[in-house]
This record gives C-alpha cells, sequence and structure tokens, in this order.
C-alpha cells in the first residue's frame, strides 16, 4: 500500500482506543491539587519512557559511536535528530535548556508532586540495575510496571517500524484540551504553583502539534515503506502502546479515587 494510506489505516484503527483515553473518567476526577500530583506522580514515567523510544531510533538511525560512520539515511537521521534536539534540549523558560523530562520533573517540585518513585528508580538505573529489575524494586504501582514494560518490550523486538509507531501513536498529544484548563484553574487556586507545569504544556503541545507528531509520522512512512508486514507490525505496536496507556490511565484513576 501507498505510504500515506499505510498511515491513515493505523490512524483509522487507532480512533475508538484514543476515544476511550481522550473521554477517561479519569480527567473528571482530577479537581484538586492532591488529585494532579497523584496524575503527575505516574505520568512522569510517561514522560521518561518516551525518551527511552526516541534515543533508541536515534541509536539506530544515526551513528552515536566512534569511528564515525555516515547514516544509512540521511532524511531519517536529520528528523530523529530534529525532534531530539527539542525534546531533549528545549528552551526552559529560565534562559537556559532542558530535556522535557527534566521541565516535567522541576514542574512536580514546584507543585509539592511526590518524585520519590522516579528518583528511586532513576537511582537504580544509574547504578546499574536492569529496567526490569529496577521496576520491581522502586515499589512502583503495578500499572507504571505493566506501562514501562510494555514500551521495553517493543524495544527489545529491535523491529524499527513498531519502535517508531510506538513512538508516534503513544506519543503525549492523548491529553485533551481540557486537562489543560484543569490545569489553568488548579493554577489559580494554587496562586501560580503550577506555572512550571504550564509551561511545560506549552512548549509541548507546541512542538508536538507543529513539528514532532508531523516528523514522527514520516519517519513512521520510510521505515515501513511499501512492505506489508511492517505496517502490520507497526499497527501492533501502535494499538498495544494505546492499550497500555489505557491501563496507566485506569492505574492514575484507582490512585486518585483510593
Amino acid at each position: 500500500m501507498p505510504a500515506s494510506a499505510g498511515l491513515d489505516h493505523i490512524q483509522q484503527h487507532l480512533l475508538p482506543l484514543r476515544q476511550q483515553l481522550l473521554a477517561h473518567p479519569l480527567y473528571s476526577r482530577i479537581d484538586s491539587l492532591p488529585a494532579l500530583r497523584t496524575f503527575m506522580q505516574h505520568h512522569v514515567f510517561a514522560v521518561w519512557d518516551f525518551m527511552s523510544l526516541l534515543k533508541t531510533l536515534q541509536q539506530r538511525l544515526c551513528c552515536v559511536n566512534v569511528p564515525w560512520l555516515p547514516p544509512v539515511n540521511g532524511q531519517a537521521a536529520r528528523l530523529i535528530n530534529e525532534i531530539v534536539l527539542g525534546e531533549e534540549s528545549d528552551e526552559d523558560g529560565q534562559g537556559s535548556y532542558a530535556s522535557h523530562y527534566d521541565l516535567y520533573h522541576r514542574a512536580m517540585i514546584a507543585c509539592g508532586a511526590d518524585t520519590g518513585p522516579i528518583d528511586r528508580f532513576g537511582r537504580l538505573l544509574q547504578g546499574g540495575l536492569s529496567v526490569d529489575a529496577a521496576l520491581g524494586e522502586a515499589e512502583l504501582p503495578a500499572s507504571v510496571r505493566q506501562f514501562v514494560a510494555h514500551t521495553f518490550q517493543i524495544l527489545a523486538t529491535g523491529n524499527l517500524a513498531a519502535i517508531a509507531a510506538a513512538f508516534t501513536f503513544g506519543r503525549e498529544d492523548l491529553l485533551p484540551a481540557v486537562f489543560q484548563r484543569i490545569v489553568d484553574e488548579l493554577n489559580v487556586e494554587s496562586s501560580g504553583g503550577l506555572d512550571q507545569f504550564q509551561f511545560y504544556l506549552q512548549r509541548h503541545i507546541q512542538l508536538d502539534g507543529d513539528h514532532h507528531g508531523p516528523m514522527a509520522g514520516q519517519l513512521v512512512e520510510m521505515l515501513c515503506g511499501h512492505d506489508p508486514a511492517q505496517w502490520q507490525a507497526a499497527e501492533r505496536a501502535a494499538i498495544s502502546s494505546l492499550q497500555a496507556r489505557l491501563v496507566l490511565w485506569d492505574g492514575m484513576l484507582a490512585a486518585i479515587e483510593k
């Protein structure tokens, strides 16, 4: 099938799952600062997880070793490097640069969200534990463990089309417009305690909607080409990624309702 038709086909098949996520009852329960803090404590793992997908694509599509060798596909290398530039070293609103993960982490601290679980997980990884081992040791919610484990199962396949599809279709544009309004209202109530989170959301929406989303779609088209097997692998990864996101959303809702 033509590459553009393949992308449209996946997007059509994802519509029911996307609608479930965008209309999830979770959003109606984020009605207080404590509820938002709980959301962020879980959601930060999706922000971190997203970078692991991105950096895997960069490793596979570009040369990150010495001695350097030219990339096989210059266009793919350009696309992924441009996405990495924004996601790993974006403007931080304070005259410097930071990854979107760091922007999110700063926002958590500013609003009083618990960074203990994600910090503990990071320390375990820095100490040499595998992702699977760190997920077990860090005492994380089951939904978080399942979500991150799913991503690393896709990475373990080594299939670039599947990895690119998980990256493209499991992206952060799954937060509906109502979420921004909720944050705006809570920020007024907290006297600006969510200023940094608002900045993160604005930067992420601007980059994803205008630049990174379309670039990621081009990357999927490029990697799948006219190969039906690759398009099938991409579709399976996209569907399972949104299903994993639903599990994460359900876990957040359960935690807020405790």
